[in-house]
Order: C-alpha cells, then sequence, then structure tokens
C-alpha cells in the first residue's frame, strides 16, 4: 500500500516552513503500510496518543535520585509546559522549537510538550559547539529553544539571530518551570497525520547536516514495527540506555517505545558502561538499548565465571532484572554476541537504523537470531540489496542495501535527497550481503563515514574544523579500526610555513568547535597529503600509513566520548 505525499490544505500548521522544504513530490520514497497498524487517521497528534493510553497511578519516568513521575504527572507537566508554550512565549504550529539538555523528564516533557502544541521539535546533543548550532537553527529557521540552564552557554555564544532562549531548571523567576500557566488540560492541536513532527539532523559525507523530517505518523509507525513485532516490550518493563534523546536510536528507545507500551523508562544523565550496570541493578532494568562498544566494556566490568550464573554474580552487577537487550549505532560483530549470551544468557538484538528512517529496519530477535547477521526485514519494512544502477543482485554478492516501509528519507531542502532515494527505494548507504535464507548481514559504510563507539561522524567535518584553524592549510581524516570503538578518528594536517602551532594546540581549536566524540583521537603533522596526479585525495594511502604507523609525528590522547 503507497500514500502520496501530503496535500498542504490540510495541515495544522499555521508557520508553514517546514511543509514548504519538504522535497517534491517525485523524490519522495514509496511508503509502505501493508500492516493494519500502520494505517493511521488523517488526524494525529503523536504526543497526545504516547500520553493517551496508561493509568494515572502507573510508573512513566524514573531517574536515579530524584522521585518517579507517574503517567498522571506526566500528562499535567506537558499539558502545563504546552501552556507557557503557546501563551508565553507565543510559539504557533508549526513553529521549530530546539532542545536542548542532558537526559532528563524535563527534557523529554519538553518534546511532548513541542509536538501536543503542534510545534516541531528539534532535538540537539547537549555536546555540540556554537558553530555546529548555529549552522542546525540557520537551517531549520529556528526561533525558539528550551534549554536546559546548565546546557545554556553554547546556545548562547552561538548569537543564533533571532533565537528566544528559555531555559529550565533554574532559580530565575522567568524560568520555563516557574512560568505562571492554567492549571488545566491542554487540548492537544489537531495535526494532521503527515504533518511534519520532528527535524533530526544528522551528518552526511560531505560534512554538511542534513535536516530530516519525520512526520507524526512516522514517530508511531517506529514503535508500531520495530517495537510492537520485534521488541515486543510488555507494559511492567524498565526501559534504559545510553544514547541521548537527540539521537532517534534513543528518542525511540527511551521515550517512543516504552510510552506506546505503558511502560517506564530510566532516564540517565550520565550512561557509561559502569553507570549503565548499576542502574540496572538498582532500578531492575529490563529493557536495555546501546551500542556494541558499551555491551563489551560491561563484560569487562563483569565479574568472571561462565554461563548465565554471573548475571547475579555480585550486587553492583546484578542483571537477573534483564529481558532484551538491543544493539544499534553499529556493526555488532558475532564475538561480541557469543561473549554477552556465554556471560549473562541474554540474546542481544542486532538492528540497523538510520536518522533518516527514524529507527530499525532489519533485526531479529529470540530464536531467530543469528549471529553475525543483522536480520531480517521487520515487520512493515521491505529490504534489499542492488548495484550502483538500482538493479538487485544475487543472493551472497554484496550491493547496496535499499529498503522502504511506513517510514522514509525526507531531507530539508537539501539536494542530496536524490543520492539518498532512488527509484522510490531509500539507498542506505552500507554494503550488504543478503544471505540464501534472506537475513542481511553488514559489510562495511559505502561512504567515509566514520563509526566510532556508536557515533556516526563525517570526516569531511572534522576536516572543515581543522581547516578553520589559521595554520592548517590542508586536512584529512580517516577512520583507524580500533577492537574496543569499531574506528577511531584520526586526523591529517599540513601545516602553512612557519605555524609554530603543535598537535595539542589543533585539538584545543577542534575540541572547541565540534561535540568531543568527533574529536580525533590522534593528529599527524605532514609535510603534505598523498594525492593523485590529478589532484584527488588518496585516502587509502593514509588509512595504509596510520595503521602501521608510518610516516608520521602524532600525539594521542583518551578522551571521555
Amino acid at each position: 500500500m503507497n500514500v502520496p505525499p501530503p496535500a498542504g490544505h490540510r495541515s495544522a500548521h499555521v508557520d508553514t516552513f517546514a511543509r514548504d522544504h519538504l522535497p517534491p513530490p517525485d523524490q519522495w520514497p514509496d511508503l509502505r503500510f501493508d500492516l493494519p497498524e500502520l494505517r493511521y487517521p488523517e488526524r494525529l497528534n503523536c504526543a497526545a496518543e504516547l500520553l493517551a493510553g496508561p493509568d494515572a497511578g502507573r510508573p512513566a519516568f524514573r531517574t536515579p535520585a530524584g522521585p518517579v513521575w507517574t503517567y498522571g504527572e506526566l500528562r499535567a507537566r506537558v499539558d502545563r509546559l504546552a501552556h507557557v508554550l503557546t501563551g508565553a512565549l507565543g510559539v504557533v504550529p508549526g513553529n521549530r522549537v530546539l532542545l536542548r539538555g542532558p537526559t532528563t523528564p524535563w527534557l523529554a516533557a519538553c518534546w511532548l510538550a513541542v509536538l501536543k502544541a503542534g510545534a516541531i521539535a528539534v532535538t540537539v546533543l547537549a555536546q555540540q559547539r556554537p558553530h555546529e548550532l548555529r549552522t542546525m537553527c540557520e537551517m531549520a529557521r529556528v526561533r525558539h529553544a528550551l534549554c536546559d540552564v546548565r546546557a545554556v552557554d553554547d546556545l548562547a555564544k552561538a548569537e543564533i539571530p533571532g533565537l528566544r532562549i528559555t531555559t529550565y531548571g533554574g532559580d530565575a523567576p522567568d524560568d520555563l518551570l516557574r512560568r505562571p500557566a492554567p492549571d488545566v488540560p491542554y487540548g492537544a492541536v489537531d495535526t494532521a497525520a503527515d504533518d511534519v513532527a520532528l527535524v533530526a539532523f544528522t551528518s552526511g559525507t560531505t560534512g554538511r547536516p542534513k535536516g530530516c523530517m519525520h512526520l507524526h505518523r512516522d514517530v508511531l509507525a517506529t514503535a508500531d514495527t520495530f517495537s510492537r513485532h520485534v521488541l515486543r516490550p510488555q507494559a511492567d518493563d524498565v526501559f534504559a540506555g545510553s544514547p541521548p534523546l537527540g539521537f532517534t536510536f534513543g528518542l525511540g528507545g527511551l521515550l517512543v517505545f516504552p510510552l506506546r507500551a505503558g511502560a517506564s523508562t530510566l532516564l540517565l544523565e550520565q550512561a557509561g558502561p559502569k553507570q549503565l550496570l548499576a542502574a540496572i541493578a538498582a532500578h531492575r532494568v529490563s529493557v536495555l538499548f546501546t551500542a556494541p562498544t558499551a555491551y563489551r566494556a560491561m563484560l569487562a566490568e563483569l565479574d568472571g565465571g561462565d554461563g548465565p550464573a554471573v548475571r547475579d554474580a555480585s550486587p553492583a552487577h546484578d542483571l537477573s532484572s534483564l529481558r532484551r537487550c538491543v544493539s544499534a549505532g553499529e556493526n555488532l560483530p558475532a564475538a561480541t554476541w557469543r561473549a554477552w549470551h556465554e556471560r549473562t544468557g541474554l540474546r542481544l538484538i542486532n538492528g540497523i537504523g538510520a536518522t533518516e528512517l527514524l529507527h530499525i529496519f532489519i533485526s531479529a530477535a529470540d530464536e531467530h537470531i543469528r549471529p553475525g547477521t543483522t536480520g531480517v526485514p521487520v515487520p512493515g519494512w521491505q529490504a534489499r540489496v542492488q548495484d550502483e544502477r538500482g538493479v538487485p543482485v544475487p543472493d551472497g554478492r554484496p550491493g547496496l542495501l535499499a529498503v522502504r516501509g511506513p517510514v522514509g528519507c525526507r531531507y530539508l531542502a537539501d539536494a542530496r535527497q536524490r543520492e539518498y532515494v532512488r527509484d522510490g527505494w531509500n539507498v542506505t548507504g552500507d554494503t550488504y550481503v543478503r544471505e540464501s535464507d534472506g537475513y542481511f548481514r553488514y559489510v562495511a559504510r559505502a561512504d567515509d563515514m566514520i563509526v566510532s563507539a556508536g557515533y556516526n561522524i563525517a570526516g569531511p567535518e572534522v576536516e572543515e574544523a581543522l581547516l578553520r584553524h589559521p595554520d592548517v592549510v590542508e586536512a584529512a581524516v580517516i577512520g583507524r579500526p580500533d577492537e574496543a570503538r569499531g574506528h577511531v578518528v584520526v586526523a591529517f594536517a599540513v601545516l602553512r610555513a612557519g605555524a609554530r602551532s603543535d598537535t595539542e594546540a589543533l585539538r584545543a581549536f577542534v575540541k572547541a568547535e565540534l561535540a568531543p566524540y568527533k574529536c580525533p583521537r590522534e593528529i599527524v603533522l605532514l609535510d603534505s597529503l598523498p594525492r593523485t596526479a590529478t589532484g584527488k585525495l588518496q585516502r587509502f594511502r593514509l588509512r595504509t600509513g596510520a595503521e602501521t604507523g608510518a610516516d608520521a609525528t602524532a600525539d594521542t590522547h583518551d578522551d571521555q566520548r
């Protein structure tokens, strides 16, 4: 079942910027709504749907030290925030609202309030720097921001023209949480199912961010496909994980999926492997979302021993409450899957998703898991492997992964739409093999994206940051294989004649320009970069040199990422 692009007259948006900047209809992917649960009504507000079901007294949000928010309390707080947004702050349906802060119940409540008020959520990472924030706000024409008071400095430093920043969590009388609001329910804006609900930014191989626009029905479709059919959560589940809400992996796994199931979620500001292990034991977490890197790190923390008995080995490492563990963000090696299974008795649910498609579209669970493969298309999705011309290749032969389903890529006013959507299929940029039994096996990224500890890092974006340093005349960035992280970022720079900058100065400069996880672990100073006779950069020579340590003066550091 294929549904055409939306008709603008049905939109509830007063500010029509997002709909006006959707790709033209002939560049949309084919959308499939084959499952009965995917046939949504024309009028749909996904925030209202997510909040509508559970009894008021059931737990919704948990934190390590604070009180539990019930669904009744969550609904009341979201309604209060929505009143403030549309009253004192003047937000109208269709406005883009930037959300920034660590993963807390208030950030999640702000996201729900923005959508319930008919506005469009643009959730960014608390780590992102002024240059990055300014670019995203300019692209999406953001004029309103809700920001945790602890994360406001870089947003203020971005000096974004016309941006109204409202902080929350502080002591100021105009703090978002202190503003007066009617103590009555907020009637959700009657948005169309195909009104834009969120803009999620990702970095492509050019380094310029791409704004991925997703609709109200898209948000529910991720829960009604992967979560409903593969994850299969229960109302008494407690969700937790490491990805922030600024990543669609975290948005689905820590907010949309538990709310859709009437379950609760433990929201952690610090969610490294050690913190996750402690949180699982203390809060009886049953559903976990994180990257393969974190699973490997948690294995190193667990007590020794063989078999599932380790789940009860010590109070600090008690994993007996876990029943579902989801791995995504980077390829899951078969060795990691087997080690986790041997040590815990739990079968990791592998999956591949994309910001362009909002969440996971290939996966498998329980007895259907084949270690070393990603899985099969999630119910509601279709996938194939094709060549550069779009022709499907035989099983066993590598090619480009192409998928289609109820959610598709819609870039915000970006010519790269034609690269991602080809003949109605979303071409993800991953090289895959389809095995004869129908399982899909990951081979590699088809572009220069570096995947490090679950983060997607565009090499050219890091290069551009280096080139903004006055002493750098040339720069190149690659990913070097790393057992713990998958890859680490390695940068090569050529300095101007007479420059006094060293690698430490360059690293400090890049750290001020980009989020920490994008910063090079190693910087190599060269007299020149290897190029062909026509001037093209020979990245393969840089990769070879980085792996062997040849021809390099390097400075290596360990950052917390």
